[in-house]
């Protein structure tokens, strides 16, 4: 029934918002971390990824708002900031991995709900781009080096 279907996707939708503003900041607070280092194309990067998942975290709020569900404002487990770049680059990656993984089956649930998952949909494919974009990265630094990969992030 319509009722908890929508039940269904307030639920995963309240969860990608709860998970996903905790990973924007993450992402926020350590791009402005790597700029005080003095690697700005990495701290933008990275400050690019914060204001694109909030764009996210909105929709997803927009969409539980417009089912009738009520937004909870949850709170976040705190975690250290990773100092050294290479190793943050490498720990993302295997958040994104679990977290395309996690939506991959998530979607599954919610195809009764076209909207939400539409939604989803196009939020997956800009989470492969960037789990894509930090594989990239793990493979220049094999290539070229950790120190030829710092440079080019300055």
């Amino acid at each position: 029934n319509k009722k908890m279907r929508h039940q269904k996707s307030i639920e995963a939708l309240q969860l990608f918002t709860t998970g996903l503003t905790n990973g924007a900041f993450a992402h926020f607070v350590q791009g402005k971390h790597f700029e005080s280092m003095g690697f700005t194309k990495l701290g933008e990067k990275y400050k690019e990824h914060y204001t694109e998942e909030m764009g996210w975290v909105e929709k997803f709020i927009a969409r539980i708002n417009d089912l009738g569900g009520e937004v909870k404002i949850e709170d976040q487990k705190g975690r250290e900031i990773v100092k050294d770049p290479v190793e943050y680059v490498e720990a993302d990656l295997k958040i994104q991995e679990q977290g395309v993984e996690f939506l991959y089956n998530c979607m599954a649930e919610l195809k009764d709900d076209p909207t939400t998952y539409d939604i989803l949909k196009a939020y997956l494919a800009d989470e492969e781009e960037d789990l894509y974009w930090s594989q990239e990265q793990m493979e220049m630094i094999e290539m070229i080096g950790r120190q030829n990969w710092l440079m080019k992030q300055m």
